[in-house]
C-alpha cells in the first residue's frame, strides 16, 4: 500500500512539474503579429514600355496571387500622367484584368512617363493605408525612362527625402522596382538603400523577377 502511495505521489509530482513547464513554455511563445499589407503598384503603360507590358501584367498577377486575402492593392498607371485605375482585393482577377486592359492600352500619344507623379500619389496612398492599420509597400513596374514633361519625372535629388518623410509615419515601408535596365536599377539602389536598407528595398531586371518577388514577401514580414 505504501509503495502504491509513493508511486502515485511521484506520478502526481511529475505531472505537476511537466504541466508547469508546458504552461511556462506556452506563455513564452509569441503569436505572430500579422499585419495586412497594402501594396501600391505603379505600372508604366507609356508607348515605350508597351512591348514588355504583357509580361509585366502577368508578374503583377503573380504578386497578387501570393498575397494574403486580408491584403489590399491599388494600381496606378503611369504614362503622360498618373492616376488610380484599380483598388481592392488582390484576388479579384477579373476586376484587375478589366482595369488593366481598359486603362493601359496602347496610345501613341502616351509617350511621356510621369513616374514622379506616380510615386507622389503612391506615397500618399501608402500613408493613408498606414493610418488604417496596413503595412504599406510600393511596387514600380516599368523601364524607369524619363520621357515627356520634366516636372512629372522622378527627381532623384529629392526622392530620398520624400521616402524619409513617408517613413516618419510608416517606418515599415517597403519598395520594389522591377523590369528596368540594370543601369537604372543601380541608381535606385544608390539613391534609396541608405534610406530603406537592403531588406526593404528590392530591385530586379526582368531576368530575376521571380527571386525578387520572394524577397518582397519577406520584406512584408511574412
Amino acid at each position: 500500500m505504501n509503495r502504491r502511495l509513493i508511486i502515485t505521489g511521484i506520478l502526481i509530482l511529475a505531472l505537476s512539474i511537466a504541466g508547469k513547464l508546458i504552461w511556462t513554455g506556452l506563455k513564452n511563445v509569441k503569436v505572430d503579429d500579422f499585419k495586412p499589407a497594402a501594396v501600391i503598384f505603379v505600372v508604366d503603360s507609356s508607348a515605350s514600355n508597351q512591348k514588355k507590358l504583357p509580361e509585366q501584367k502577368k508578374l503583377l498577377r503573380q504578386i497578387c496571387n501570393i498575397l494574403d486575402p486580408e491584403d489590399l492593392i491599388k494600381i496606378l498607371k503611369v504614362s503622360e500622367d498618373s492616376y488610380l485605375i484599380y483598388e481592392g482585393a488582390p484576388f479579384n482577377g477579373s476586376g484587375i484584368e478589366k482595369a488593366m486592359n481598359a486603362f493601359t492600352a496602347y496610345d501613341e500619344k502616351d509617350y511621356g512617363t510621369a513616374y514622379g507623379v506616380g510615386l507622389k500619389k503612391a506615397f500618399s496612398h501608402a500613408l493613408e493605408m498606414k493610418k488604417n492599420g496596413y503595412l504599406p509597400a510600393v511596387v514600380v513596374i516599368g523601364d524607369l525612362e524619363n520621357e515627356g514633361a520634366v516636372e512629372k519625372q522622378i527627381n532623384w535629388e529629392t526622392l530620398p527625402q520624400n521616402v524619409k518623410n513617408v517613413q516618419k509615419y510608416a517606418p515599415d515601408l517597403a519598395m520594389m522596382f522591377l523590369y528596368a535596365h540594370p543601369e537604372k536599377l543601380d541608381r535606385v539602389k544608390e539613391t534609396l538603400t541608405p534610406v530603406l536598407g537592403e531588406k526593404k528595398l528590392i530591385v530586379s531586371p526582368e531576368q530575376n523577377s521571380d527571386k525578387a518577388v520572394k524577397s518582397f514577401i519577406h520584406a512584408l514580414d511574412r
